[in-house]
């Protein structure tokens, strides 16, 4: 079996056939799917799913994106729902400097009241990255220095598309790798990235609907496909499938502790 661990299924994307969607993830043998937050909004939606079906589980944060016009109010609901039973993570939070610099600030302001949260929450802190790493790691180190309890401090670098440096870094910090569709694109070095990142610090992911994997590249993702980033990452590491399969599902039940209280 195997773990999607960051798929936005709740998105308008998957309306029309949602549950044709998680039947076809049942049958590629994904056994659980994660849904990270974007906004207060789809909390509420990925929550609503996780009561209707069983494998499903969500997490509560603001997109680094959302927070040019997020308010302490939005913020204070994430806080809120954090003690949820369906929600195993803060997340996604994070940087994006890719679409707009205007408000990088306010950015790194609501990055680390996420981080804050999730170590006084005691939950993994899923991460959101885009032309931002150094500044990533760079507040992560000073808020591991600054928390109380900075052994709390963990969680997943969800679509890691960097040098192996940077998961070693990660690492030490308490955070897994999460790599999806473009460690299987033939024009990325990714897949060269990831051969130096031991198997036991990385776990699977789609981003569904978005990075589609080969062979479906172009299409719109969905939780089945992660079987397609397995095999990938089963042919860099030159191991079978299943044992891939193995050791990434128990790395993302270990970081959202679904072995106890959320089975």
């Amino acid at each position: 079996m195997i773990v999607d661990t960051h798929a936005h299924l709740y998105l308008e994307q998957f309306d029309e056939d949602r549950e044709a969607v998680l039947r076809r993830a049942r049958g590629a043998g994904v056994s659980t799917i994660v849904m990270p937050a974007i906004d207060v909004p789809s909390i509420q939606d990925a929550v609503a799913l996780c009561e209707a079906h069983e494998g499903l589980y969500a997490m509560a944060a603001l997109h680094p994106s959302e927070t040019k016009e997020a308010t302490e109010e939005d913020f204070e609901a994430v806080v809120e729902w954090c003690s949820h039973p369906s929600i195993v993570a803060v997340g996604e939070s994070g940087l994006d400097y890719y679409w707009d610099r205007s408000f990088d600030e306010r950015q790194q302001h609501f990055f680390r009241k996420h981080i804050r949260l999730a170590i006084a929450a005691d939950l993994p802190l899923v991460i959101h990255n885009r032309e931002a790493t150094d500044d990533i790691l760079a507040i992560l180190e000073e808020e591991a220095v600054r928390a109380d309890a900075p052994e709390k401090m963990r969680g997943i670098l969800h679509c890691y598309v960097d040098p192996p440096k940077v998961a070693e870094r990660a690492w030490n910090l308490g955070f897994y790798v999460g790599v999806g569709g473009i460690m299987t694109f033939s024009n990325s070095e990714v897949d060269q990235y990831v051969k130096e990142v031991p198997l036991n610090q990385i776990v699977v992911e789609t981003d569904s609907p978005y990075l589609a994997p080969e062979p479906n590249r172009g299409d719109r993702n969905e939780p089945a496909f992660v079987r397609h980033v397995a095999e990938r990452l089963a042919e860099i590491k030159d191991l079978s499938l299943e044992r891939v399969a193995e050791v990434t599902t128990r790395n993302a039940r270990a970081i959202y502790e679904l072995d106890d209280a959320h089975e």
